[in-house]
């Protein structure tokens, strides 16, 4: 298999088949981001060839009559068929639907099994995909993308380089949803910064309210010392909310949160794993949140951030 670089992926995409048809991100501006620092490039798209034989090997290895043979001699199960596909890179979805067409046809001509695909996506990989493109996608099977917005506070997206609004996230997520191509997010807690956290979370929930996201993941904000973000600190034109606020910023963002979603803090940025359905869950998450801001102590929390390898 082709890979390059560290392979970051959603946790539920666990029993997903990664396939690298990307690497890198397209935009690479985002203040606080890291994730892609080990690349000599920003950004590149796998070619064709490579892309066929990842699946040629993924076929070969879970499908072909002799790996089934060896693994019955060895008292292994048998290997379960591939149901989905995982592309990826930052954001697969920016590539032209002729393209993403025609890797999904590879995936279903060598692992007919597979049911859906999914990838990371950038709220403006959709800008210049037309309505019936999107509709093209998701019958190719396209659906579950995972989308870092972030927050909806526009002084934040702004400050931090993302390259969109709020206005963006509206627009593009329901063209997503009349596409029928369900989404999650990624909430990042801690990137209003230091007292502006909760404005953020209360701003941030009024335009998840107005949207249909699977699941809102938040991940807490960690600040590396090569990060653009770090350098603005040191400068002085930005300040890190301390970890009680950015607990103090989820509580709020789950308690104005008035939509159907799974509600899932589950990255290792997380010092608590938090999950549970909204909004049958939402009394217990509170509950869950009071007690960790009541109770953990700021040094503890600190520590856990401090000594935090990687995301």
């Amino acid at each position: 298999m082709h890979y390059t670089g560290t392979i970051w992926r959603p946790p539920y995409e666990v029993n997903s088949l990664l396939l690298e048809v990307t690497a890198g991100c397209t935009h690479h501006r985002c203040k606080f981001c890291t994730l892609y620092g080990d690349l000599p490039f920003g950004f590149k798209k796998s070619s064709i060839a490579d892309i066929e034989s990842d699946l040629l090997e993924t076929q070969v290895l879970r499908y072909n009559p002799y790996s089934i043979m060896i693994s019955r001699l060895q008292g292994l199960p048998r290997p379960k068929s591939i149901q989905r596909v995982f592309l990826t890179g930052a954001n697969p979805f920016v590539l032209k639907t002729e393209k993403l067409l025609e890797i999904a046809e590879l995936i279903r001509k060598y692992l007919p099994s597979v049911e859906s695909i999914g990838c990371f996506a950038r709220i403006t990989d959709s800008t210049n995909k037309k309505d019936e493109e999107l509709f093209q996608l998701r019958r190719a099977g396209y659906n579950g993308l995972t989308i870092g917005v972030e927050t909806g506070d526009n002084e934040a997206l702004s400050f931090m380089r993302k390259g969109y609004t709020s206005q963006d996230i509206l627009t593009q997520c329901k063209r997503l949803e009349q596409a029928d191509i369900k989404y999650g997010f990624f909430y990042l807690t801690g990137i209003s910064g230091k007292g502006k956290g909760e404005i953020g979370a209360k701003i941030s929930a009024g335009i998840f309210n107005q949207l249909h996201p699977f699941m809102i993941g938040p991940n807490m904000l960690t600040i590396y010392p090569e990060s653009d973000l770090y350098r603005e600190i040191q400068n002085g034109n930005w300040e890190e909310e301390s970890e009680i606020e950015k607990y103090r910023e989820l509580r709020t963002l789950v308690e104005n949160l008035d939509i159907s979603t799974y509600f899932a803090a589950m990255g290792a940025s997380n010092a608590f794993q938090l999950q549970g359905h909204l909004p049958e869950k939402k009394k217990e998450l509170l509950e869950t949140l009071d007690r960790i801001i009541l109770e953990v102590d700021e040094e503890k929390l600190s520590h856990y951030r401090k000594n935090l390898p990687h995301l």
